[in-house]
């Protein structure tokens, strides 16, 4: 019966995970996003989070987040990832439902590698469509 149900490849769906200024508090923090670089909508988005560290035997507890809808080449914030978390592992999985078929994808930002030197600044020039172009609250 599992061998029955075929999960398709997700594309054009990513993780980011960006250091921005908050306002409210007066200091740079990290954000998880979800970005939408597709040309149709994402139905009932789940995305459930965890920090690890497998040699220190660390765990975060789980979170879960729910969009009901991502519109078309736009993205949402996730959730706030506080200094602790960063140095951990940190895995993010995502399902959702794209004309009515169902597509799941881990994404993983390794132990050690959420830091300012590794921070990517993309243009409009690189191929990758502004994908950024409104976001959901």
């Amino acid at each position: 019966m599992k061998k029955d149900i075929q999960i398709p490849e997700v594309s054009n769906v990513y993780m980011a995970v960006v250091k921005e200024y908050n306002e409210e508090f007066q200091c740079e923090d990290w954000n998880a996003y979800i970005i939408n670089n597709k040309d149709v909508e994402l139905e009932m988005v789940i995305i459930v989070s965890k920090g690890f560290d497998e040699e220190k035997g660390i765990e975060t507890s789980l979170f879960r987040h729910k969009i009901d809808n991502l519109p078309a080449n736009s993205f949402a914030k996730v959730e706030l990832l506080q200094e602790d978390v960063i140095k951990l592992s940190n895995a993010f999985n995502v399902t959702f439902f794209e004309n009515s078929k169902m597509f799941d994808k881990k994404y993983l930002f390794k132990k050690g590698t959420i830091k300012e030197s590794g921070v990517v600044t993309f243009t409009r020039t690189q191929n990758l469509r502004p994908f950024v172009t409104k976001q959901i609250s």
